[in-house]
């Protein structure tokens, strides 16, 4: 016999509260670790560390942080573009629109995961340059990693669970 209630269904609005909450730990985490162990951020700096890739003599596009980086601008962009067509332009018609809701959907979701992914990458070869092994300063940058994941699974469950029902 088949339930005629939805009680066994997951609404995404649990799962986005979560969501926020991480997003929260993970830019506490970061401020964190600016201010504490990096001395906070600058444009110009005797401090090599505290500053962008310009004056740190890293070169630009040499690292797949960089290459997802820039994919993910790129693919955002042309999200934003095919949006602005779809949704915005008034010549538009309702029916393409509906049928390109879901694409949008998951074009966004995808660019979303490029982010993440890029973010990780940054955390990884900030890591590896800086050299923190075994340090509080390490846990505090693994803690951002596994957190900045545990957020992105949350979007991802957010945008496929059902809303409010």
């Amino acid at each position: 016999m088949v339930p005629t209630s939805r009680s066994y269904q997951v609404s995404a609005n649990p799962v986005t509260v979560f969501g926020h909450l991480l997003f929260i730990a993970v830019a506490t985490l970061v401020l964190v670790w600016v201010v504490k162990f990096r001395e906070g951020l600058a444009f110009e700096s005797a401090n090599k560390f505290k500053i962008f890739n310009d004056e740190a003599n890293i070169p630009d596009m040499f690292t797949l942080h960089s290459w997802l980086g820039m994919i993910a601008i790129c693919l955002f962009g042309l999200q934003f573009l095919l949006g602005f067509f779809s949704y915005v332009f008034p010549r538009a018609e309702s029916f393409s629109r509906a049928a390109y809701t879901p694409w949008h959907t998951f074009g966004g979701l995808v660019i979303f995961f490029f982010a993440i992914c890029t973010a990780e990458m940054g955390l990884l070869q900030k890591f590896l340059l800086l050299g923190l092994f075994r340090s509080q300063e390490a846990l505090i940058v693994n803690f951002i990693g596994l957190l900045l994941f545990l957020f992105a699974v949350a979007v991802g469950l957010s945008v496929v669970l059902p809303r409010g029902y």
